[in-house]
């Protein structure tokens, strides 16, 4: 280890230092620093949720169900009754269609019976705008 005592010159002059004096970069570097972190906003550790508010549940309501057989002879019948004709059926889907809620129409057809009097059945259903029906009894038809 040496030590730099001066030039042997014999000059009165300093000598010009060659280092760069870090000191206030270093100082200027912790104030922006310190900015920096000021500035910047504080991390939460928290989501924000907007959440929805909780309503009392509502009073279930079970549906009129309509039973609609179709026996082997294709005669129609309403919940058991058998119906005289097409003009009977259309009037009592009618009287359905108007009642609120909406009931449900359960169709369950003999394995025997004509299409014509299923379809016959769907299609009135359909076009006086009952639209929740329903096909029951058709694990008859898988043999």
């Amino acid at each position: 280890m040496g030590m730099n005592v001066g030039s042997g010159s014999g000059n009165d002059e300093p000598e010009v230092m060659m280092e760069i004096n870090t000191t206030p970069l270093i100082d200027v570097m912790l104030v922006l620093l310190i900015m920096l972190i000021i500035t910047i906003p504080a991390q939460l550790h928290s989501v924000n949720l907007d959440m929805p508010v909780a309503s009392p549940p509502t009073k279930k309501i079970d549906p009129v169900v309509i039973k609609i057989d179709v026996d082997a002879s294709s005669v129609i019948n309403w919940n058991g009754k058998p119906i005289a004709g097409r003009a009977d059926l259309e009037a009592k889907l009618t009287e359905a269609s108007a009642m609120q809620p909406q009931p449900e129409l359960h169709i369950r057809s003999h394995a025997k019976a004509k299409y014509e009097s299923v379809a016959l059945v769907m299609a009135s259903a359909q076009r006086l705008g009952l639209n929740k029906l329903g096909i029951v009894g058709s694990e008859q038809f898988v043999n």
